[in-house]
């Protein structure tokens, strides 16, 4: 049960973008479509699961025993880098339809600083390979939730009528604002379940 509440708490309580304001460079940037948003956050979710189950062998592996944990944010950037540049090069050859319908979303996501954060919260909650790998696809889960959420008001703004200096980012700023509040309303649903569970 602790993993339906990690989940619930991933994608609702602590939104990666909407409570931890990580992401917010491609929430703003590729969510003017539901459709572009939706693969942005595929091509997050499955990046961050390759990234966590890269990531967290290193660190427990050769960061932690050779005392060089103070170096865990230059590895992890090296090393979500090169997997971004490995999944590219083998959708490019294996799967061109996929690589082509991604398109721009993949190099986006090396600097999409929601997978650096979730490999480095795997290791500050102290988590093992299976929660990691849980929790990262709840997290991915919850980034494409957000993002899906906020293309379709920005679509439905796009055709509404609005004061000439709130178009374009201002009141993309403002709705991003307004879900995030939103958002807040789920938080203590994890302490409430987890009592209602008796864990």
């Amino acid at each position: 049960m602790s993993y339906i509440i990690m989940i619930i708490t991933a994608i609702f309580v602590n939104n990666i973008v909407l409570a931890q304001f990580l992401g917010i460079c491609p929430f703003l940037g590729v969510s003017k479509k539901v459709g572009t948003a939706g693969w942005m956050g595929l091509a997050v979710l499955f990046v961050m699961l390759i990234a966590t189950l890269v990531t967290y062998p290193i660190y427990y592996g050769l960061l932690l025993p050779f005392n060089l944990g103070y170096m865990q944010t230059i590895i992890y950037i090296l090393v979500i880098a090169a997997l971004v540049q490995m999944v590219e090069i083998i959708l490019k050859k294996t799967m061109p339809a996929l690589y082509s319908a991604l398109g721009v979303f993949l190099p986006l996501i090396t600097t999409n600083c929601t997978i650096l954060g979730v490999a480095i919260n795997v290791i500050n909650f102290e988590y093992n390979l299976a929660e990691s790998v849980v929790y990262s696809i709840a997290t991915a889960l919850g980034f494409t939730l957000a993002m899906i959420l906020f293309a379709g008001i920005r679509e439905q703004l796009a055709i509404t009528d609005k004061p000439k200096a709130m178009e374009g980012t201002p009141i993309a700023l403002i709705t991003a604002g307004l879900l995030a509040m939103a958002f807040m309303g789920f938080s203590g649903v994890d302490k409430g379940l987890s009592a209602a569970l008796g864990l």
